[in-house]
């Protein structure tokens, strides 16, 4: 099992980071936007690794902190959520606010994300309530601000088709977002993208 992957930045998108190492192999990993955020303004990076492995594949899923990473871990034993399902909640709510989400049983923030049913958002709640306690830091972190230019729209329709959105859908969502909010930053216009969709 692989703990970590320390190493410069080759490449990174909203969906995904490529991390090379001192052996010049590099690795991609599927990252949701909370860890996207500040790896933004990172040159390198120490990013904690979940490996799922299955008969047609080996993907990698990395975080930036351990608590993402065990948060995550919840979330695929619940029945029903698969890891990028995991992904996609992680990348609406952030890990601090979603322990909170959790512990006080919100459904109706789960419910807000794409892909989460009342079924599995009772059942995540049910699961998960007595195993995660929240921390109390829901401070948002700065995020870097983004200039409205097409950047800003390609890389948010790239990153929901990535995530399994249909691209006509997805640049109909963000254009109207970016309408709306012209200095929008590209994580924000991902997730109130991910509301609309």
């Amino acid at each position: 099992m692989i703990e970590y992957i320390k190493g410069p930045i080759a490449d990174l998108t909203p969906t995904d980071v490529v991390i090379e190492t001192s052996t010049g192999v590099a690795y991609i990993m599927s990252i949701s936007l909370s860890t996207f955020t500040p790896l933004q303004e990172m040159k390198e990076a120490k990013i904690y690794v979940h490996e799922v492995i299955r008969e047609d594949a080996h993907q990698l899923f990395g975080f930036l902190d351990t608590r993402e990473r065990d948060l995550f871990r919840l979330l695929i034993g619940v029945s029903g959520v698969g890891a990028n399902t995991a992904r996609m909640i992680l990348s609406s709510i952030a890990p601090a606010e979603l322990e909170i989400v959790i512990t006080s049983g919100d459904s109706k923030r789960l419910k807000g994300v794409k892909g989460i049913g009342a079924k599995t958002a009772e059942r995540i709640i049910i699961d998960l309530k007595d195993k995660v306690k929240p921390m109390g830091d829901v401070a948002a972190q700065a995020i870097p601000v983004a200039t409205p230019d097409s950047e800003v729209f390609e890389q948010a329709v790239a990153a929901l088709v990535m995530l399994g959105f249909p691209k006509p859908a997805s640049q109909k969502a963000v254009t109207k977002i970016i309408q709306q909010t012209p200095d929008i930053k590209v994580e924000q216009a991902i997730k109130k993208s991910l509301s609309m969709l």
